[in-house]
């Protein structure tokens, strides 16, 4: 063989390897990173965070996680929200919508499935996103998710402020839940009882195709983000509405 067919041979299993280990670490970038980020439509803000989500450990070791649902199970529309307390863009949706889709709810005309995720813990450092959610599955126990859920928003800290790494400042402001501030609670959030849980929802959503917080959808529809055409809290009520 010449030495010029064995180059040109070389070279193309150099190629070839190359090539394999460029769609290997496009699928391990696929897995591994999400970009936090959002539309603010009702501010006419684009705000996308932009930074890559960090995870560590094989996403297949983490079980399975059912969303928090969150009014009536028969409802006759479903919206699902994917959200990390310490993203602002996420703080920014829930300002926004909070009171529509309380009200929605109230009427039975909505159910929420809240999937909780931990991105800005592994883009920015800290546990305040994985130690915030564990506690809302607390106040869930308790019967008064969305009552904390609330809570743990209105007093969202600056995305680079890791303040609900803090277990004790989530056990203060389970005081303004009424009849939340037990024992029970306490224990569930100092324990970290749900972790596993909170693990699960993080992987389902860096395995799903979906790569912002908060990704909305509205009976499996994406319906936040789209900047040509922003979501109000009166085209979510009327969208609901025409879809009951």
């Amino acid at each position: 063989m010449s030495q010029r067919n064995r180059e040109g041979k070389r070279s193309a299993r150099e190629r070839l390897r190359e090539e394999r280990e460029r769609e290997q670490a496009a699928e391990r970038r696929k897995r591994t990173a999400k970009v936090a980020g959002g539309a603010l439509g009702l501010l006419a803000v684009v705000g996308v965070i932009g930074v890559i989500a960090a995870k560590g450990g094989d996403p297949d070791d983490a079980p399975a996680a059912e969303p928090v649902v969150v009014g009536e199970s028969d409802a006759p529309v479903t919206l699902a929200v994917y959200e990390d307390f310490r993203c602002p863009a996420c703080g920014q949706f829930e300002s926004s919508f909070r009171d529509t889709i309380n009200e929605l709810t109230d009427a039975g005309t909505l159910k929420v499935d809240y999937h909780l995720v931990t991105i800005i813990d592994g883009n920015m450092g800290g546990n305040g996103s994985k130690f915030a959610a564990n506690a809302a599955l607390c106040a869930r126990d308790a019967g008064k998710f969305r009552e904390y859920h609330d809570v743990l928003f209105e007093n969202q800290p600056a995305e680079s402020d890791d303040a609900f790494a803090d277990k004790a400042r989530l056990i203060d402001l389970a005081g303004d839940v009424e009849g939340l501030d037990t024992e029970t609670f306490r224990t569930c959030v100092q324990e970290g009882s749900h972790d596993d849980w909170v693990e699960g929802s993080n992987t389902g959503f860096l395995n799903s195709d979906y790569n912002a917080t908060p990704t909305v959808l509205l009976n499996g529809e994406d319906i936040y983000g789209d900047t040509s055409d922003p979501l109000t809290p009166e085209r979510l009520r009327e969208r609901v509405e025409e879809l009951a």
